[in-house]
């Protein structure tokens, strides 16, 4: 490449670079004529050529066109022995058109060329464009390090690196202020003190001009003032100045496009274009993206929309030049434009984790070039509020707090104490305050808030109110919920009396709603966030989002009153209208996918559940912030899935990284960090230690005792933990008194009807039995039982749940007819709730098995006849999996009428399992080719699932499969007309959507 072109931003040392070059050519000789031309102008470049003409070729230099026009075509290649070998230098070119019909050629010789544009005018044709950057760190370092000890100056390597950063490793600068340090006699840290001075102007701490070093001869605060007047002179003309004023007010590491082609940034533009470029009032988006292309083609800024977060890069001490000309209101100005563009892109929603973090930094950048002309009347503070909320939600808490403590401060000094800026940046500080695990410091910071409003503002205010639903949620998390639900009963009716009856106080009834569940009313919750729903849909439509946060929350709380297949429907369609609304990556979609995994895992299926969730925290991790809290609740739910799901190893991996993420992000006395504690410490008990366990747990009440307080829900839940892992550590009556005790602790706080106190009385009632006394554990469940019935319902998973244990109690005390007759009537319920393949219906199954075997004549074989039919079942499928096909048929046709034996005795419990085998045995047939054989066997099977669907609804799906199958041995048995009418009856009678997901086939169970 003979023709090379050096761009670059001014000062980086490309004049430096060539003349270096161009001395080392020389030198070597391998360059016979060598021309250094200043090449700021046309006229300039054809004075070096003329110049060149006379001395090399002795042209007359009364005729400099022609002189120069006779050089150009003497470094044409002639006929000879030998070339001469030329290099021609074209120095700080200002334009490329000042070039057009005058570069060298480009096939002999050399031509040399330094600009700080960058138009694709000056590659291709044989040249090529070099881009000149600044040093790399340990060149500024090494260069620094060198001239200071050419003069003696030895300062300490940790402050010449700072001060290599503080002038953007830009050569000139460095040069200019090593002989400023050296001519001045400070050190580096004074240097960098003064530096930092935003009083102090740039000039004022470089040499004089006649001082500059190495034959400069403009300072580093001069160097771009001819770049910036060129810009302005290119269309889009008198834009580049104030666009690059603006940007001098934000990050040098990277703007955002979308700032600086904002609405307030082009209204700025218009009314600061450079006098004599009058245009349209108004400054379109297309102009303004001119305006930074031009400041990138004159090396001003580097502009890269490719990369839109992060689109303009601005050297720091082009900054600092630029702010050096302000006038003070007009940096004003420019301050609050930038925080007013900064607000107009600013999302209310963050989804875009990157960008967010692009407009903090920005944010920030501001705040240390302007603050105070951003408490100017409050004229920027909306930006600040936003900052700080960004800070909180991209799971910085305790920055939140930071910036939220600084913000009150300025605006208490700057605006007053009662002034509404003030107020609202102490309850933005009070509520992180909560949100960093301080929940009871948080509301006590809002009762001094609320006083204060209520003092400035009145009762009736609007900044009031919302005062008053701070208080009362804090309150709440800090362990209050009936507190909370009466404060937020309150603020509704004042809420309705202040604003009328048009007001809609959406968020105050489901903050309400909210705090009765906690409170010990689940199914309330559940039916208060029902009836909002239908209000909310009538006022707002389907697809307002308000309604989305409703829907969360009704399966949340379906799933807590035991519904949890109603739960994972819920956030199934849920899920499916955020997708199709606001994509898959809005943190709403995404946090119903955690709640969807959440309720699936409830609901049995620890492994779907684990499956979910960890494809959930990939997309998180893709998503938001590193260490977003929601991505910490994430971990610690996948591992309990995992737990569930028999990985025990896997879960306690997952939640020691979990809780060294937690301490390091959120300290050892946030609420989330002692869960992950307390969840290791369950975790670790499945290694069967329970001692260790239960040391464990000590140790975690020792904690969540001095943070949260002994009535905490948290703090009574760790007690009921250690003292349930004691009773397993062989110390039942320890157990007992620690339970005895609790429970008092938890009616006195909770009342007799909160879930968790019927949790401590089943846990008491069980250590009771454990300690000796099974009578008393049966009598006590018996209790607990009346107490469930009431708070839960008959059909809630948990009243199953006790129902089992008084009926293995009443066994374990020897009433086994009583334990019988418990066991006959919970399966019977837990077919109809939960289906025949569910955990707890087996499980009641084979109590109900172990009871006859106990209480039935070991000589009588029908005691076996459920267990036998069950394992000719299992031998089927393994058997099928072998390819051993005739003994599959077999051994299912002897569960089939070992079944149906034990139907004909007791058909509520035993026609749906002859249902299911019958089903299965026509499948069997039918591949087999015994289709009418198979026929027969559908038509029993839909018979008998006929006559349970009113009772067990959960069996439809298998209806329908049984169905389908029997429309395709028709067919293959050339009762077409008869198939149709099956099909058609199948189609005009869908299955409904909430069965759909349980929906398999009768050869499921194949494997």
């Amino acid at each position: 490449m003979l023709s090379q072109v050096l761009t670059g931003t001014g000062g980086v040392g490309k004049t430096q670079l060539a003349a270096d070059y161009a001395r080392a050519a020389w030198e070597d000789g391998s360059v016979d004529v060598l021309v250094w031309i200043s090449a700021s102008s046309r006229q300039t470049i054809m004075d070096g050529y003329a110049q060149a003409g006379v001395e090399v070729l002795a042209a007359d230099p009364s005729d400099p066109e022609h002189a120069a026009r006779a050089f150009l075509a003497w470094l044409e290649p002639k006929d000879g022995p030998r070339q001469c070998r030329w290099l021609v230098v074209l120095d700080d070119l200002a334009d490329p058109a000042d070039l057009r019909g005058l570069w060298p050629p480009n096939r002999h010789g050399r031509t040399l060329v330094t600009t700080r544009r960058r138009e694709a005018a000056l590659s291709g044709d044989g040249r090529r464009l070099l881009h000149v950057g600044m040093f790399m760190p340990w060149e500024a370092v090494a260069y620094l390090t060198a001239v200071l000890a050419a003069h003696g100056r030895h300062d300490p390597l940790n402050e010449i690196q700072a001060l290599a950063a503080d002038l953007g490793h830009l050569p000139l600068a460095l040069a200019q202020a090593a002989a400023y340090l050296i001519d001045t006699a400070i050190t580096c840290a004074d240097y960098r003190r003064l530096l930092a001075d935003r009083i102090r102007k740039l000039a004022d701490l470089l040499p004089e001009p006649s001082a500059l070093p190495d034959d400069q001869t403009t300072t580093v605060a001069a160097t771009w003032s001819l770049s910036i007047e060129r810009a302005e002179k290119l269309q889009p003309a008198g834009l580049a100045r104030p666009m690059l004023q603006l940007t001098a007010m934000l990050d040098p590491n990277g703007i955002p496009d979308a700032v600086l082609l904002s609405e307030p940034t082009r209204a700025h533009l218009a009314a600061h274009r450079a006098a004599g470029h009058q245009g349209s009032a108004l400054v379109t988006a297309e102009e303004a993206a001119g305006a930074l292309r031009v400041l990138h083609r004159l090396s001003l800024i580097d502009h890269a929309p490719d990369t839109p977060h992060h689109a303009v890069r601005v050297h720091q001490l082009i900054q600092r030049v630029t702010r050096d000309t302000f006038a003070s209101h007009q940096q004003d100005h420019l301050a609050r434009t930038a925080a007013d563009a900064l607000f107009d892109v600013w999302p209310n929603t963050e989804c875009d984790a990157a960008l967010s973090q692009a407009l903090r930094a920005n944010t920030g950048a501001l705040v240390r070039h302007a603050e105070d002309a951003l408490f100017q009347e409050g004229a920027g503070l909306a930006v600040l509020f936003r900052f700080g909320s960004s800070l909180g939600h991209s799971g910085q808490p305790a920055a939140a707090i930071k910036h939220y403590e600084h913000m009150a401060t300025m605006a208490h000094d700057r605006l007053g104490a009662d002034d509404i800026y003030t107020l609202g940046a102490r309850q933005e500080l009070a509520r992180w305050r909560g949100e960093a695990g301080d929940a009871a410091g948080a509301a006590a910071a809002f009762e001094h808030l609320l006083a204060d409003e209520l003092r400035v503002l009145g009762p009736d205010h609007t900044t009031t109110l919302s005062a008053r639903a701070m208080l009362a949620e804090w309150r709440g998390e800090a362990g209050d919920a009936a507190g909370a639900a009466a404060a937020f009963e309150q603020l509704l009716a004042d809420e309705l009396r202040i604003l009328g009856r048009d007001h809609r106080p959406f968020m105050t009834r489901a903050n309400l709603a909210t705090y009765r569940g906690r409170a010990g009313d689940p199914a309330g919750a559940a039916a208060a966030f029902e009836q909002l729903l239908a209000d909310q849909l009538r006022a707002t439509g389907p697809h307002d989002p308000i309604t989305f946060t409703t829907r969360s929350d009704l399966g949340n709380w379906r799933g807590r009153a035991g519904g949890v297949c109603g739960a994972v429907t819920t956030h199934e369609q849920l899920l499916a209208d955020e997708v199709r609304l606001l994509g898959p990556d809005h943190p709403w979609t995404l946090t119903t996918r955690h709640d969807l995994a959440f309720w699936r895992g409830e609901a049995g299926d620890a492994a779907g559940a684990a499956a979910a969730f960890e494809q959930l925290l990939a997309d998180q991790e893709r998503v938001l912030d590193q260490d977003h809290p929601k991505i910490l609740t994430t971990r610690n739910n996948l591992a309990v899935q995992k737990r569930r799901a028999g990985d025990a190893a896997g879960a306690a991996a997952a939640l020691e990284q979990l809780l060294a993420a937690a301490l390091r992000l959120l300290g050892p006395d946030h609420p989330d960090t002692l869960k992950a504690r307390a969840n290791l410490a369950s975790c670790r008990a499945d290694a069967g230690d329970a001692a260790v366990t239960a040391a464990a747990y000590a140790e975690l009440l020792d904690h969540t005792l001095r943070v949260l307080g002994p009535d905490h829900p948290d703090t009574l839940n760790v007690r009921n933990s250690l003292a349930y892992w004691r009773g397993k550590a062989g110390d039942a009556a320890g157990a007992v008194a620690a339970f005895e005790q609790l429970l008092a602790d938890h009616l006195r706080v909770t009342g007799p009807d909160h879930p968790d106190a019927l949790t401590i009385r089943a846990n008491l009632a069980t250590y009771r039995g454990d300690a000796g006394d099974a009578a008393g554990a049966a009598a006590a469940y018996a209790e607990l039982l009346d107490h469930t019935l009431r708070v839960l319902g008959p059909d809630h998973p948990q009243t199953f749940t006790i129902r089992a244990s008084s009926g293995r109690w009443l066994a374990a005390a020897g009433d086994g007819v009583g334990a019988a007759a418990v066991f006959v009537q919970l399966m019977a319920d837990t077919r109809r709730v939960l289906g025949p393949d569910h955990p707890d219906t087996l499980a009641v199954r084979a109590a109900i098995t172990a009871l006859r075997r106990e209480g039935e004549d070991t000589n009588n074989p029908a005691a076996y006849e459920p267990d036998l039919a069950l394992t000719l079942s299992g031998l089927t499928a393994q058997l099928w999996k072998a390819e051993r096909r005739k003994e599959a048929i077999t051994a299912e046709q002897e569960a089939v009428e070992i079944r149906r034996r034990l139907a004909a005795d007791n058909p509520a419990v035993y026609e749906p399992d002859l249902a299911s085998s019958l089903a299965v045995l026509a499948m069997l047939l039918a591949i087999r080719g015994d289709l009418s054989e198979a026929l027969r066997a559908t038509g029993e099977a839909v018979e008998l699932h006929r006559r349970h669907i009113a009772t067990m609804p959960s069996a439809l799906p298998q209806l329908y499969n049984v169905l389908g199958l029997q429309a395709d041995l028709l067919e293959g048995l050339g009762r077409d007309e008869e198939a149709e009418a099956v099909r058609r009856w199948l189609g005009e009678n869908p299955l409904p959507p909430d069965s759909q997901s349980s929906a398999r086939s009768p050869s499921s169970s194949m494997p």
